[in-house]
C-alpha cells in the first residue's frame, strides 16, 4: 500500500507543491520584513499567499480536481488538523527531550502524508 500510495508522480507533484508553497511562503515574509513590515504582519501574509498558492497548485496540478468551494472547506479543515499534529509533535519533544524543532522536523512528513491522503480521497475527490 505505502508504495502504491506514496511512490507516485502525483506524489512527487504534491511535494513539489508543498515546496513551491514554502518559498512562497518564507519569500514574502522575508520581502515584506525588508519593506519594513511588522514580524506578525509579514508571517501572517506570508503564510496566507502560501495557503492560496498550496490549495491551487493541488486543485488544478496535483489532483487536476479544479477547486470548488466545497473542496476549498474541506482543505482548510485538513490544514487545521494538520496544523494541530504540528502543536502536538512540537508540545511532545518540548516535553520529552526539551527539542521543539525536533518535534517540528517529526511533524512535517506526518502533515505530508495526511495532506496528501486526505487530498487524494477526500478533499478533491468528485463529490
Amino acid at each position: 500500500m505505502f508504495r502504491r500510495t506514496f511512490l507516485t508522480r502525483q506524489f512527487l507533484l504534491y511535494v513539489g507543491g508543498g515546496v513551491l508553497s514554502a518559498l512562497v511562503d518564507v519569500g514574502l515574509m522575508r520581502l515584506l520584513l525588508g519593506a519594513g513590515a511588522g514580524l506578525w504582519t509579514a508571517t501572517s501574509c506570508g503564510f496566507v499567499a502560501g495557503l492560496m498558492v498550496n490549495y491551487a497548485y493541488h486543485a488544478r496540478l496535483t489532483f487536476g480536481h479544479g477547486g470548488s468551494g466545497g473542496a476549498l472547506a474541506r482543505y482548510l479543515c485538513v490544514v487545521a488538523g494538520n496544523y494541530l499534529l504540528t502543536l502536538a509533535c512540537v508540545g511532545a519533544a518540548q516535553a520529552l527531550a526539551s527539542l521543539p524543532l525536533a518535534g517540528k522536523l517529526l511533524a512535517l512528513p506526518l502533515v505530508a502524508a495526511v495532506g496528501y491522503v486526505a487530498g487524494k480521497h477526500w478533499i478533491f475527490k468528485p463529490q
